[in-house]
């Protein structure tokens, strides 16, 4: 049985980065392990895609951690945000408004994942949504207060495809529901 000895909160500026010490046995032996852990709340992420057309909708935006690391800091990624209300589905109705424009009608959940449970608390729903170019209601590009400038690209599938295979496209988030699209034959 795992058992939280201590937790302190190194940070929580934006989010809460924190150290817990815990103890669990292992090999026989009750151990204590300490690990720090960046609790940034749960996600939602949704692919839009349009298999008359052929399309997809994903958008590209500055992240500041992969030009730290030396990549390209402009990703190409689905819309995704963090769930706020306790409730995935209208994170993904939400985010998607926002970054894009566009108002769906519906999403349909297809699987959640932790990203990096080794460090992250974060879990991600993800979801698949049907769009037409007439549910661009608003401008999208996210929220100004944000500091986000979201740029919203509408591609063929089967471009998509290539640039991951080209090694083009680096979002987890991304390449998880092309993947999924691409097994499940959603185009």
């Amino acid at each position: 049985m795992v058992r939280i000895l201590s937790q302190s909160i190194i940070d929580a500026s934006h989010w809460t980065y924190k150290r817990v010490t815990y103890e669990m046995p292992l090999d026989g032996q009750t151990r204590h392990i300490s690990r720090e852990i960046f609790d940034r709340g749960d996600a939602a992420a949704v692919l839009l895609y349009n298999s008359a057309r052929g399309t997809i909708i994903l958008t590209q935006q500055f992240r500041l951690p992969a030009f730290l690391n030396g990549g390209e800091p402009h990703l190409l990624e689905v819309c995704a945000g963090g769930v706020e209300t306790g409730d995935p589905h209208e994170t993904v109705l939400r985010e998607t408004r926002e970054e894009t424009g566009f108002v769906l009608k519906e999403a349909r959940k297809v699987f959640e994942c932790y990203m990096s449970p080794g460090s992250m608390t974060e879990k991600i729903t993800f979801f698949i949504a049907p769009y037409e170019p007439e549910d661009r209601k608003e401008q999208g590009g996210g929220l100004a207060e944000e500091g986000e400038h979201i740029e919203v690209i509408e591609l063929p599938f089967k471009t998509a495809i290539a640039k991951l295979a080209a090694g083009e496209i680096k979002d987890a988030k991304t390449i998880l529901l092309l993947q999924y699209a691409q097994i499940n034959g959603v185009f």
